[in-house]
């Protein structure tokens, strides 16, 4: 891949991240902008802004890679539908495209996420993986056989919106589902049941917390469950479980050679992996009851890297 300078951008359900990578992904430039609470519009103009001030700092730019958080028909480039943000039906790649005047390439942010997983971190050398990103949702990236899996037009691999609870819970945002792991297992759900664990132990460090007006949300639970706390690692145990639950399915339907964990949930680490080993190793069919879960390696720059990694092929195929 040695298509000039590519702009990678990884919009998700709370922030953006965009950079401008080299042929050999080293980031350049990077910015990082807010992205929860605002409009369909807002949303546009935010990208347009950030895409023209990296090429100021970058002229070299010879195309864009978006990662968005929605199902996407990769054909034509349009967000089709996203669950915690308000994308409906945008032609992104035509509005970007054409406000900027450079080749854009749209794909689902755990799809890129994945990528750049199999290219560079946790997933090099793996000819079959799933990843998950864990975050305000939980996004599904696949690799089978070497490519990346995108279904019939681009959608497929929504695996955050996978059922493990008939009679769940409602999903969040514009998921008309219940008992998706997206609601029982995501960075919101490790809030959510920090805040009930809170309100039952008062006496724990997550009670102490939220008795002081503190917010009890995905992060503070993480960092009350890394110093020791044990109701916010009995959250974790729930959470993790739940994931492991998931896990089994995928391991019984894809057989992958790995299992790739990334998002800002990771951040626990084994506290969050453990359990989900424990349940995939109970309930899995062999051999797929031993797929190894790993967290990934590339953090929080994984959808970015993997955006402009989808550009720059796409970018050169277009060109071949």
């Amino acid at each position: 891949m040695s298509a000039g300078e590519i702009v990678g951008v990884d919009l998700g359900g709370t922030k953006m991240l965009l950079g401008v990578l080299d042929p050999d992904s080293k980031v350049l430039w990077e910015s990082r902008e807010a992205s929860t609470g605002q409009t369909e519009n807002e949303l546009v103009e935010l990208l347009i802004r950030e895409v023209e001030e990296a090429r100021e700092k970058c002229p070299g730019v010879a195309g864009v890679g978006l990662g968005i958080p929605a199902t996407i028909d990769h054909e034509r480039g349009i967000a089709i539908s996203a669950v915690n943000l308000p994308l409906d039906d945008l032609p992104i790649r035509e509005i970007i495209g054409g406000r900027t005047g450079l080749p854009v390439f749209v794909d689902n942010d755990a799809t890129v996420a994945a990528l750049a997983e199999h290219l560079y971190g946790a997933a090099r050398g793996v000819e079959n993986a799933v990843m998950l990103t864990i975050g305000t949702g939980i996004g599904g990236g696949l690799i089978l056989g070497g490519e990346v899996f995108r279904g019939a037009t681009g959608a497929g691999a929504e695996l955050g919106h996978t059922v493990i609870a008939m009679d769940g819970p409602p999903c969040q945002g514009n998921c008309p589902g219940r008992g998706c792991v997206e609601t029982l297992a995501s960075g919101t759900a490790l809030g959510r049941e920090g805040r009930a664990a809170a309100e039952r132990e008062p006496d724990s460090t997550l009670g102490a917390m939220l008795a002081e007006g503190e917010t009890i949300d995905g992060k503070a639970v993480t960092e009350a469950a890394l110093s020791g706390d044990a109701t916010a690692r009995g959250v974790f145990d729930l959470i993790g479980s739940r994931l492991g639950v998931a896990l089994t399915s995928f391991a019984n339907i894809f057989e992958p050679e790995v299992f790739v964990i990334g998002g800002g949930v990771i951040a626990a680490g084994d506290l969050l992996l453990d359990p989900a080993r424990k349940v995939l190793a109970e309930r899995a069919l062999p051999p797929m009851k031993k797929t190894p879960v790993v967290a990934a390696e590339l953090g929080s720059d994984a959808g970015m890297i993997g955006a402009a990694a989808m550009a720059r092929i796409e970018l050169e195929q277009v060109k071949g």
